[in-house]
């Protein structure tokens, strides 16, 4: 750090991005990105917007929210749209945290939520997960914190159920609950429906997973009318225009098409549960995944191990070093060529590499 940098940065740890190597060709799956392209409406409006650089980006977003809307069946005063799902995780943490109301969050989950705090200066509890990784609801009853839950959870994959989430709702009634739904779209069962009955829940989804917009950076939030209004306070006061044009062109194209985004969300599950049963045929033990990733783990070999052993075959997967899932692997579902290529890899490792 420089000799300017502020006191209060001294001890952040910031959030470690999915490695992006270029030095040979990989089978990516490290970084839970759709092995498909944007819809090609999408790809065709996002061309368009591009002749209009020159001009600023509608700070409402107004076609995008009003599709939104639509998609969703909420009124457009509900939805915020944010520069990727983490702008409005980060908006949450500012807008519904201090150090009166802390933040409150499992031990295994998104690695951003911690630097989220951190970097707000706000103080922040985690609930360990269980021993097989899942959450014990009543842990959440009565917190008396913001209470943030990725469902279904990264990196386990677990999902909770709505009627799950609605008892945590129901038990704290006088803090928001933010539930993180990156992830949805592969299984899990979206709390959209309950922003209607809970002024207390915030809904945020991305178009980087499901949606094939990763490298667009768009991402949204659903919730009270109360709840958007206080983000947008946020927004406002950072950056009006945080949806660039061509983005929000391609956000409004993809939800135009969703009958592909589905086939796409589909296959990717088909491939999950397919590559799920090969791996437990080698012996691999395996969370019950919601998600477009598995969390893996092999009782033969080391996960960092396996990781190396991968990438130095061509096939890219994400480790952890954190205690309790040093032994796992998070891989992306791809394409079903992708998946046979990990396997063909695994089967190299398991049959060469003394365990």
């Amino acid at each position: 750090m420089s000799r300017f940098q502020s006191e209060r940065l001294s001890t952040l740890t910031p959030y470690t991005p999915g490695e992006q190597p270029r030095d040979m060709q990989y089978v990516k799956l490290n970084t839970n990105e759709s092995p498909f392209p944007p819809s090609e409406r999408a790809q065709r409006l996002a061309a368009e917007a591009a002749g209009r650089l020159q001009l600023y980006s509608d700070p409402t977003c107004r076609t995008l929210v009003d599709k939104l809307a639509e998609v969703y069946g909420v009124d457009p005063d509900e939805v915020i749209v944010t520069n990727g799902s983490d702008e409005v995780l980060d908006f949450a943490f500012q807008a519904f945290c201090d150090k009166d109301t802390p933040a409150v969050f499992a031990d295994v989950t998104y690695g951003f939520y911690p630097v989220f705090a951190a970097r707000n200066g706000i103080p922040f509890e985690t609930i360990p997960l269980g021993d097989d990784f899942s959450i014990d609801i009543a842990d959440y009853f009565g917190a008396d914190k913001t209470i943030f839950i990725a469902n279904p959870n990264a990196p386990t994959g677990l999902a909770l159920s709505r009627d799950e989430i609605e008892q945590i709702l129901i038990n704290n009634p006088d803090n928001v609950v933010v539930i993180d739904e990156a992830y949805v779209d592969f299984g899990g069962e979206s709390c959209v429906p309950l922003i209607g009955q809970y002024d207390n829940l915030l809904v945020t989804q991305t178009f980087s997973k499901s949606r094939s917009l990763a490298g667009g950076r768009l991402g949204f939030g659903i919730g009270n009318r109360s709840l958007i209004a206080d983000l947008h306070t946020i927004r406002y006061s950072t950056n009006p225009y945080n949806v660039n044009s061509m983005t929000a062109a391609a956000g409004y194209g993809v939800l135009c098409d969703e009958g592909y985004t589905r086939a796409n969300c589909q296959a990717i599950m088909e491939n999950r549960a397919w590559t799920t049963l090969e791996l437990a045929k080698r012996g691999f033990e395996l969370t019950e995944s919601k998600t477009n990733f598995i969390f893996a783990k092999h009782p033969g070999i080391d996960g960092g191990r396996l990781y190396a052993e991968l990438k130095a075959r061509g096939v890219l997967v994400r480790h952890f070093t954190a205690d309790r899932i040093r032994d796992y692997n998070r891989i992306t579902v791809g394409k079903r060529e992708q998946m046979e290529r990990l396997l063909q890899a695994i089967d190299e490792i398991l049959t060469r590499c003394p365990q």
